[in-house]
């Protein structure tokens, strides 16, 4: 039995770029699949919030409950 792929909604600050599952988004952003699931932990929400701006930054969203 395999797992269900999760989907993730891309974004560089406000402006939408990519939806798709973890493999779809590390090929479109050219990195690795740990690196797509790392955008979406609250370690990588706390390094942004130090930032002074986050306008050119990739804000990942996990879309996979989501009717």
């Amino acid at each position: 039995m395999t797992r269900k792929q999760k989907e993730w909604a891309f974004y560089k600050g406000d402006e939408f770029r990519f939806m798709g599952t973890t493999r779809e988004c590390a090929e479109f952003l050219g990195s690795s699949e740990e690196s797509v699931r790392y955008y979406a932990t609250t370690a990588y929400q706390r390094k942004l919030a130090k930032r002074k701006t986050i306008d050119n930054s990739t804000i990942t969203v996990d879309v996979s409950g989501v009717v």
